[in-house]
């Protein structure tokens, strides 16, 4: 990682939200639930799928986001700069997210064979009680332990804006920022303050995301297919959160590069070392899909195999009795029978795998890609529509087989388009109006 001091005089300069974009946010929120309840007229099963799945990519990312800022604390990372920003500015999600688990919650009937009809054996853990009582109080507490570490993040950078000083003083940004200095200790001690609550914190948010939300996949993913198990699977969606957090991060640099107030921070060292996390963390979320494909492909058991099989279709899975000779056929010509992967989810299947590694793999190979915006940056965009694809067919093919396009409807991608605003519009806020997004300070 490079040297750059991190940044430590530091000061909320808030903005407002920026127009049209903002306006853009909401109108896409006002379609998402005008869709949602269409959806639930016409075909409620497909809607709370698109609602599912939307709800887990965006949960993911935003818990991600809080964890990736709580690594930056542990490690005590000095190259950051804005990044950290950035990732905490994705975890004001966390709270909104909580109320989309509560809102889920009347849809489990549509998602869970469980709901209805559980396995005896597995009846005792799979039920409506026990997982949206486990999955809602894991959320809330990250909600909890997000607002506790942000507020210490941010406070010691509010207090001039409290005071109406710079920014659009006398707003709602002022008023907050008046409540969240209240006590106000001088500024020495307040980043004193800031340094030891998040060195507390982040350690505690990492073990919730690492070891409780590996249940939470387990809830409310893994077990759509009752059959179905894999210890490795928490920990994938997981770390698929955490690529998706540096890939939001790097597009956010790129687009914030020549904002006003980031002049000289955005620099290409530090564009250089978040692509390095972005290059080494999707070889990382490789490995994990490998490692889970390749025990399944080998074991070849019919109750581990049919879940790969939905998704990547029967080119990539050989049955029981499948003679040498049919194997070798399948893979004589070059194009293996590219036919095969228009069943079940295959294509949609290979343009996620493409998008979360093998673009961020060979484009990011050397040094340039990485400083380059124009490069990196539309790199960052197709890891993150990768894994918008890949949490769809984590979702989808559960319950609805053999249809590739079964999410990419008018109203799934309406409902998507609804939690893209959303997020975005939390973020806007968040990092524009209450505490805008701090930047380097001259005394």
């Amino acid at each position: 990682m490079s040297s750059e001091g991190d940044i430590t005089q530091e000061r909320a300069n808030s903005t407002g939200l920026p127009q049209p974009l903002a306006g853009i946010c909401l109108a896409l929120v006002g379609l998402g639930i005008m869709a949602f309840v269409a959806g639930l007229i016409r075909d409620p099963q497909k809607t709370w799928l698109a609602f599912h799945s939307n709800f887990i990519f965006t949960t993911m990312l935003a818990c991600a986001g809080l964890v990736l800022s709580c690594v930056y604390t542990i490690v005590g990372a000095k190259w950051c700069g804005p990044y950290r920003r950035f990732a905490e500015g994705l975890a004001a999600w966390i709270p909104f997210a909580f109320i989309m688990g509560i809102i889920g919650f009347f849809g489990g009937h549509y998602l869970f064979e469980w709901y209805d009809h559980p396995i005896p054996s597995k009846a005792v853990w799979l039920n409506p009680v026990r997982v949206y009582t486990t999955d809602l109080s894991l959320m809330f507490i990250m909600s909890v332990l997000a607002f506790v570490y942000l507020k210490a993040s941010a406070r010691p950078t509010l207090y001039a804006l409290a005071q109406g000083e710079g920014g659009e003083a006398g707003g709602f940004a002022q008023r907050m920022a008046q409540r969240w200095t209240a006590g106000w200790k001088g500024e020495e001690e307040e980043w004193a303050i800031s340094s030891r609550t998040k060195t507390k914190l982040a350690p505690v948010i990492c073990l919730v995301f690492g070891i409780g939300f590996s249940i939470f996949n387990f809830d409310q993913v893994m077990s759509m297919e009752q059959m179905w198990f894999s210890n490795l699977f928490g920990a994938y969606v997981c770390w698929g959160g955490i690529l998706s957090a540096v890939a939001a991060s790097v597009l956010l640099g790129v687009l914030h590069r020549d904002k006003p107030g980031y002049e000289g921070l955005i620099t290409e060292s530090r564009m250089h070392d978040i692509g390095k996390l972005l290059f080494g963390f999707s070889i990382f979320w490789m490995y994990l899909f490998w490692a889970q494909y390749l025990v399944i492909y080998y074991g070849n058991l019919p109750e581990e195999t049919f879940y790969l099989r939905d998704r990547l279709g029967p080119q990539f899975m050989i049955d029981k009795g499948y003679t040498e000779y049919a194997f070798a056929q399948t893979w004589a010509s070059f194009d293996f029978e590219w036919v095969r992967l228009t069943k079940g989810y295959g294509w949609a299947s290979m343009v996620a795998w493409a998008c979360c590694w093998l673009i961020p793999f060979w484009v990011l190979m050397g040094q340039r890609p990485k400083k380059t915006g124009w490069i990196v940056g539309p790199v960052a965009a197709c890891v993150l529509l990768g894994f918008w694809i890949e949490r769809n067919l984590l979702v989808w093919p559960s319950v609805i087989k053999n249809d590739m396009y079964s999410f990419i409807g008018l109203v799934p991608l309406c409902i998507a388009a609804g939690f893209c605003g959303a997020f975005i519009l939390v973020f806007l806020f968040y990092s524009r109006v209450f505490p805008s997004l701090p930047t380097e300070h001259s005394s």
